[in-house]
């Protein structure tokens, strides 16, 4: 088992309840604070991702741990029918959900508030399953994953993107130095929230990546399971098929 790293370690409400509390805290600044601590290369790391799925033209999609709905929005480069977001957190939710009223896209795109790890729909819903730096923020990782088996179609296709870490000088050094002594600072006077850009290098220290995540999904039932690291290993795309 992975360790458990939580946002608020002086509280004794479970990781579940501290992550929806942490997002809750610090929605307002998330899309500025994304962006701006990856000088905006997320939203290149979004469409690789999104791309992945273009084989399997799939029609009706769930975005896990939606958060502001950055990656539903992106995947109607696809031209699904309908996207379903879910998350945790009623600020993100309404971020999101105002976003997408304003580009009037609530005829496609969804949100509702859910347990990523116990979704509330039917076996074989979806046609593919996305998730954007949610399942590092998992209660019980392999819990949540099964449950994202468990609603993709057969032939279906997930695909994870989370944080990774680099390996190679002088990248790693400069990357560790930024995310664990840069990073908090910034995040805390932007959000007023230091748990939240503290618990973010911790979680990413904690997360089984590569070859790892890749045995972990295998064992919850994917299939042709990959892993496509990006920018230097700071961020992996992970897939697998049902």
């Amino acid at each position: 088992m992975h360790e458990e790293v939580k946002p608020y370690k002086a509280e004794r409400i479970g990781k579940k309840e501290q992550v929806a509390k942490m997002f809750d805290n610090i929605s307002p600044k998330y899309d500025l604070l994304n962006h701006l601590l990856s000088v905006g290369i997320d939203v290149q790391w979004r469409k690789k991702a999104i791309k992945l799925l273009k084989p399997i033209n799939p029609n009706i999609i769930l975005d896990v741990a939606t958060g502001t709905a950055d990656f539903a929005i992106q995947a109607l480069t696809l031209n699904p029918e309908s996207v379903i977001g879910v998350d945790i957190s009623e600020g993100m939710l309404e971020i999101g959900r105002d976003k997408i009223r304003k580009k009037k896209l609530d005829h496609v795109i969804s949100l509702e508030k859910g347990d990523s790890e116990k979704l509330r729909f039917e076996d074989n819903k979806f046609d593919a399953v996305i998730v954007a730096f949610g399942v590092r923020n998992f209660e019980n990782l392999e819990s949540g994953l099964r449950d994202m088996y468990r609603v993709l179609n057969y032939g279906g296709k997930a695909v994870i993107l989370e944080f990774s870490k680099p390996v190679s000088f002088p990248f790693k050094q400069i990357y560790n130095f930024y995310f664990k002594t840069i990073l908090p600072i910034i995040g805390n006077v932007i959000s007023k929230d230091n748990a939240a850009y503290t618990y973010l290098p911790e979680s990413v220290q904690a997360f089984p990546e590569g070859s790892q995540f890749l045995n972990i999904l295998s064992n919850t039932g994917f299939k042709k399971t990959e892993c496509i690291p990006l920018t230097f290993g700071i961020c992996s795309i992970y897939s697998g098929t049902k």
